[in-house]
């Protein structure tokens, strides 16, 4: 590599930052115009990649650069078939390189500045004292990012992300993101990571039981989902100091509705919930436990745009859910179709902390 680092990373994260917002504003029947506006940020990432081989190994500065830029590169290759074949399924296919670049270029966030920034929220990137708590080595089996049985293509297990500034001296908010239907929870991790590394919270992506459906939630059927994500919560707060008042359970698309048929019930653990881009049945307000929708704080988030659940299927749930006696936030973002809206997430953290199931 060059002898400026900073310089020769910044192609890898425009890149990354780049499908990330493909990521954000993928709609089928705009995509050939969000390519169109992006640009070739690739080039200058083939350029540059040569420098990344080293030879000194897959774990080494060198080799975490050249393994995050072989996904971003494979990435933005599948993304131009998918625009020249006109097809949108291989959209996302392309998609799941994003979280794979960037578990490949996180460990290098505690080494290199530029890197630390990255996965700080943008309002911090200048504060001085916020760089200095996050740019902190990961401290063996206590903090950083962990996969427990969750290796790709793997059901059941979780991965975690514990604050490289974590100290057990308070008690920390808690979030458990669900992945969406045919996702994986190692890949969800990283929709919520740079917000938890920022604000201070212990985030949990479980990856989904599966059952006759396929790799999804368990909406109908036998439930295997809600026992694991007990037991995932209850082994978490064994071992990190949690807040009690303050477990949110949140989710995207299938993951947001099985926060819905898990979190209504009066069993369990969680305080808060934040469904984005569910869907949505009365049924499940009329099944439920008065007593537990009666106060419950609950974000709910959905696209104008949506074209997998129409908008309406949310404002309906703030209707009924309200009408139950929850405590419900709703937020209906004007260019969201379906796709994950990364800018939520600190308003959800903002909420979290400033809100509490008593009231």
């Amino acid at each position: 590599m060059t002898s400026d680092p900073a310089q020769t990373i910044l192609p890898l994260l425009t890149c990354i930052e780049t499908l990330g917002l493909v990521a954000r504003h993928f709609d089928p029947s705009a995509f050939g115009e969000v390519m169109a506006s992006i640009g070739t940020p690739e080039a200058a990432l083939q350029a540059i990649r040569p420098q990344f081989d080293d030879n000194s190994g897959p774990d080494s500065v060198g080799g975490l650069l050249a393994r995050a830029s072989d996904e971003a590169l494979a990435g933005f290759a599948e993304l131009r078939e998918a625009a020249g074949q006109g097809d949108v399924r291989l959209v996302f296919k392309a998609l799941r390189h994003l979280p794979r670049a960037q578990e490949a270029l996180y460990p290098l966030a505690s080494l290199v500045p530029v890197v630390n920034a990255f996965f700080l929220d943008p309002s911090l990137r200048s504060d001085a004292d916020a760089l200095k708590r996050a740019m902190q080595l990961p401290r063996e089996n206590e903090t950083g990012v962990f996969h427990v049985e969750n290796e790709p293509r793997t059901r059941a297990g979780f991965s975690l992300y514990v604050p490289e500034n974590y100290t057990p001296d308070r008690a920390w908010p808690l979030v458990v993101a669900l992945h969406g239907g045919s996702g994986h929870g190692r890949g969800f991790l990283w929709s919520w990571l740079r917000d938890a590394r920022s604000f201070g919270a212990i985030l949990v992506a479980p990856t989904s039981a599966g059952n006759s459906l396929g790799s999804t939630w368990a909406l109908m059927g036998d439930d295997n989902d809600t026992p694991n994500l007990a037991r995932i919560v209850e082994g978490v707060r064994g071992r990190w100091n949690i807040d009690p008042e303050r477990l949110l359970l949140t989710g995207m698309s299938d993951g947001g509705t099985f926060c819905y048929v898990s979190a209504l019930d009066r069993r369990s653990p969680f305080t808060h919930l934040a469904p984005v881009s569910a869907t949505f049945h009365p049924m499940l307000v009329s099944t439920a436990d008065p007593e537990r929708i009666k106060g419950l704080p609950i974000f709910l988030t959905h696209g104008a745009l949506d074209w997998m659940f129409p908008v309406e299927v949310a404002r309906q749930a703030q209707r009924a859910l309200s009408g139950a006696g929850a405590n419900v936030t709703y937020r209906e973002i004007g260019d969201l179709s379906h796709t994950y809206p990364r800018e939520i997430n600190a308003p959800i953290l903002d909420w979290l902390k400033g809100s509490s199931s008593s009231g």
